[in-house]
C-alpha cells in the first residue's frame, strides 16, 4: 500500500517556476514508477512525466525541456521542477505509483498550479 501526498502548487505568473513534490509512505517506494499527472478545468486528465524506479525518464511532448522529474528514494519523494511556466499548464497536478508496468493503482489529491498571463 503507498499514500501519496503533493505539495508544492500555487500561483504564479508565465515565465516562472515552481517545485511539486509528492511524498510517499510504504516501505517500497523504491519499486515504484512514478508518474505526474494533470488535469485542467473540462478537459482529461493527462500524462506529464514518469520516472521509472531505475531513473528513467519520459515526458509529454507539451511540458518536454520546461519540466523535470526527479525522484530521492532515500526521501520517499518524487519533485516535478516546472520552468517556464505557460498559462495552459493551470490544471490540478497529480502524483501517481505504479508498480511492475501495470496500470497507476495509487494516486494522490492534488495540487492546484495556476498560471496567470
Amino acid at each position: 500500500q503507498v499514500q501519496l501526498v503533493e505539495s508544492g502548487g500555487g500561483l504564479v505568473q508565465a515565465g516562472g517556476s515552481l517545485r511539486l513534490s509528492c511524498a510517499a509512505s510504504g516501505r517500497t517506494f523504491s519499486n515504484y514508477d512514478m508518474g505526474w499527472f494533470r488535469q485542467a478545468p473540462g478537459k482529461e486528465r493527462e500524462f506529464v512525466a514518469r520516472i521509472s524506479w531505475i531513473g528513467s525518464t519520459n515526458y509529454a511532448d507539451s511540458v518536454k525541456g520546461r519540466f523535470t522529474i526527479s525522484r530521492d528514494n532515500a526521501k520517499k519523494t518524487v519533485y516535478l521542477q516546472m520552468n517556464s511556466l505557460k498559462p495552459e499548464d493551470t490544471a490540478v497536478y497529480y502524483c501517481a505509483a505504479q508498480a511492475g508496468g501495470g496500470p497507476y493503482d495509487y494516486w494522490g489529491q492534488g495540487t492546484q498550479v495556476t498560471v496567470s498571463s
